[in-house]
């Protein structure tokens, strides 16, 4: 989550792309000038990063959100599936803060395929894997922020995205330009109870 400033980032990610993602984030937000706080359940484990406070808290507990959360107004979480297990809880933890806008890192099993329907409509599509619809009923001014396709381990960041309005399982985007379109959601936000796809630029 983000300190006193206009940004929450939640740092908690179960998923090798989430956790990844979500260290962007903060990255991103600290080379925008925001104080950048991470929520982990051990900050032990996440060593002393540079100009960034790491508290410990629990998304899975509304307390313990509210208090991280205390004097911030918007979040990016990065807790994934553990996050959208438990939406109602770490939700009211937000609003009872004074949280408005959740931002979540996202997969893009939610995006519609080569159907038109999303994967998660898909029949036989587990049941773990469907995050997006916890979400919906979400009270927050929401956007669900995921990559159209893959992540993008080893390429050079362009500082540039597009959106995508369909999940492409060939696409690939770096961690860094996939933070700069969560950073720039939050900034300045055009996407609201909603899922958006982001792919690499041409």
């Amino acid at each position: 989550m983000v300190e006193a400033g206009p940004l929450v980032v939640g740092l908690a990610g179960v998923e090798q792309f989430v956790r990844r993602a979500g260290r962007q984030a903060v990255a991103e937000t600290r080379r925008r000038g925001h104080q950048a706080t991470a929520v982990v359940r051990d900050p032990a484990a996440h060593g002393d990063p540079t100009d960034v406070r790491v508290v410990a808290g629990d998304v899975t507990g509304a307390g313990s959100v509210e208090y991280a959360a205390a004097g911030h107004n918007t979040a990016i979480s990065a807790a994934a599936r553990l996050l959208h297990r438990v939406v109602p809880r770490p939700a009211t933890g937000l609003a009872k803060a004074g949280v408005h806008r959740l931002v979540a890192v996202g997969l893009a099993s939610i995006l519609p395929g080569a159907s038109g329907a999303p994967l998660t409509d898909e029949p036989g599509y587990p049941n773990e894997y469907r995050p997006f619809f916890l979400l919906r009923t979400c009270d927050l001014d929401w956007a669900y922020v995921a990559p159209a396709g893959d992540s993008d381990h080893a390429g050079t960041p362009t500082g540039r995205y597009r959106l995508a309005e369909d999940g492409d399982p060939a696409g690939r985007l770096t961690y860094a330009d996939f933070a700069i379109a969560l950073l720039d959601e939050i900034e300045a936000p055009r996407h609201h109870s909603m899922a958006v796809g982001v792919r690499e630029a041409w």
